[in-house]
């Protein structure tokens, strides 16, 4: 039929399983169109809609719970993409600016050029969390922060940041090999991501309420998730009970 896909074609064209997609339906989340005698699914251009939003909203860091409310409570489907396209492009808009700073970086390293600190860092803006530091810890713990990191040299600001990814990255790792949160080994990267923290408020002591608050941002804010969720689905909940382990061994 016409502007109609079997679940073979959809899930090639979409960039993901077969298996996916009926675990979508099992979900509610992305029902058929139509089954055909066969027993074969069907979809049509509402499901093309509707499995787009699927996939643009787990970009985001929702979990499938979440993205059937957000889903469940849309009156209208265009007004919803329209709000999406303007957050990706806003995104399209900072990685853009990303490409360009290293770009520059690296020109001006080859060359020996000296650097400037606002082309290195454009785009990467720290004070994109200011209002949750802000609510969680009060205006004075931003501020102090903000005082720290505008004290920092270019070269250190980059060592700070590369610090992070490493740490993060090594999560990912023990992620996808499946490592107990509890294990020596995660404990160990917490360790290491405790004491990064402690870089950045400056001496003062991480408390274990500090941790698990940073934890749960992590998975509940897209800009936080997407920093450890890029090394592997589910990071950043791994992340959090990696913290929640971590507490459980050291009560405060």
């Amino acid at each position: 039929m016409v502007g109609e896909w079997s679940i073979q074609d959809l899930a090639k064209a979409a960039g993901t399983t077969s298996r996916t997609l009926r675990h979508y339906g099992q979900l509610g989340l992305l029902e058929p169109s139509r089954i055909g005698a066969n027993g074969y699914r069907y979809y049509d251009e509402t499901s093309l809609v509707r499995l787009q939003r699927i996939l643009l909203l787990r970009e985001l860091g929702l979990g499938l719970p979440v993205i059937a409310e957000v889903l469940a409570g849309e009156q209208d489907t265009a007004a919803a993409l329209r709000t999406h396209l303007e957050l990706l492009r806003q995104q399209q808009a900072r990685v853009a600016r990303q490409i360009e700073s290293v770009s520059t970086t690296l020109h001006k390293t080859e060359r020996g050029e000296p650097l400037m600190a606002a082309e290195v860092f454009d785009g990467f803006d720290h004070t994109q969390f200011k209002d949750e530091v802000t609510e969680r810890w009060g205006k004075e713990a931003y501020e102090s922060g903000d005082r720290w990191w505008r004290s920092l040299t270019a070269a250190e600001q980059q060592n700070f940041q590369q610090t992070q990814l490493d740490i993060a990255g090594d999560f990912g790792k023990a992620c996808a090999a499946g490592l107990p949160v509890d294990g020596d080994v995660v404990q160990a990267i917490v360790d290491r991501h405790r004491a990064w923290l402690g870089i950045g408020t400056q001496g003062k002591p991480v408390s274990n309420d500090y941790l698990l608050g940073l934890g749960e941002m992590y998975v509940a804010d897209p800009r936080f998730r997407s920093n450890y969720d890029v090394h592997g689905e589910g990071v950043a909940e791994y992340i959090l009970e990696a913290f929640r382990a971590y507490v459980a061994a050291h009560p405060a």
